[in-house]
């Protein structure tokens, strides 16, 4: 038996999240106060859009914001003091722009899949026998009706007669009287 730990797509994600936010911090740490060195943890939230993980682009969002701020005392000076707290104000707002237009996106596209997967729809032409309502298969095989619609769609029959119906077959039985 092989114990080789394979690392799964999700792992592969994070890591890359990972190796992003460290590679922008050490640049962000190293260019003067006054460039908005915080912005490119954008791309750090939409990488980690690739993931299955619903939450993880908030947690990428909250370790960018926590990057940007450490990286404001850790860099080298420069600019105007008020310049400097704007920047990293309108990176921080950016950030969490991405992540709550992110999240959004993920909440949206989730919804949609569990849409498509509850509605199983019939699509195309339909060959029916005009006489007894039976339906013709890929195999050329017929089918009855309720059997086809139930066999492509996720819909279930009870069956009951309509007055007009019932009257003509309690004519026919000869139960009703003229």
């Amino acid at each position: 038996m092989n114990n080789r730990v394979t690392s799964s797509p999700d792992s592969k994600i994070i890591a890359l999240c990972l190796i992003l936010s460290i590679l922008i911090f050490v640049v962000d740490s190293m260019i003067p106060l006054g460039v908005a060195g915080g912005v490119p943890y954008i791309l750090v939230v939409l990488v980690s859009l690739w993931s299955p993980r619903k939450k993880l682009p908030y947690y990428v969002a909250i370790g960018g914001t926590l990057l940007t701020i450490i990286a404001f005392f850790s860099s080298p000076p420069g600019g105007e003091l008020w310049k400097v707290l704007f920047n990293r104000s309108l990176a921080l707002f950016a950030i969490w722009t991405a992540a709550i237009l992110s999240m959004q996106r993920k909440t949206i596209l989730d919804e949609k899949e569990a849409a498509l997967n509850e509605v199983k729809a019939l699509q195309g032409i339909i060959p029916i026998c005009s006489y007894c309502h039976s339906i013709r298969d890929d195999g050329g095989a017929w089918n009855r009706l309720e059997a086809y619609i139930c066999e492509h769609s996720d819909a279930q029959f009870s069956h009951g007669m309509c007055p007009g119906c019932a009257s003509k077959a309690r004519a026919e039985a000869g139960l009703e009287k003229n």
